[in-house]
């Protein structure tokens, strides 16, 4: 009886070690997100100079990201929905669509970094769809 209560005690640690982990990890990823914007975002409103190689970098590490944030099963699971989180309750209440909207950013940053756009007005039509995808997914998976 106590070794199946030592097991249910570290079953229990790990699953919270698992979430809190999980937590650290896609509040990186989010961060990196968050950075990379910064570099992408004034170039397409013509605040800063267009610069390809600087462009194509930065959507390729935004790819990058946005590739390891398709398990969303993983970086969201169960129980990591409490603590220092800003992802909404709906993450958890609708996976589903959660999922969908991960793949739909992970689809167009892909086509982002192979449009290898090489003016503004290239790079201005593949960046739309992508900083769509954050703003339509912070409105409804974030708090």
């Amino acid at each position: 009886m106590k070794l199946f209560a030592y097991a249910a005690v570290a079953l229990t640690a790990m699953s919270v070690a698992a979430a809190a982990d999980a937590l650290e990890d896609r509040q990186n990823l989010m961060k990196e997100r968050g950075s990379l914007m910064r570099i992408l975002a004034p170039i397409a409103q013509e605040k800063q100079p267009f610069d390809a190689a600087t462009v194509l970098d930065a959507l390729e590490k935004m790819n990058a990201n946005a590739q390891a944030t398709t398990d969303v099963a993983a970086l969201w699971p169960e129980g990591s929905n409490t603590g220092d989180t800003e992802s909404s309750p709906k993450v958890w209440e609708d996976m589903a669509g959660f999922q969908a909207a991960n793949d739909k950013f992970a689809a167009d940053t892909a086509a982002a970094v192979a449009a290898a756009p090489q003016d503004l007005a290239a790079f201005q039509a593949v960046f739309g769809p992508v900083a769509s995808n954050c703003g339509s997914c912070h409105e409804a998976y974030r708090m």
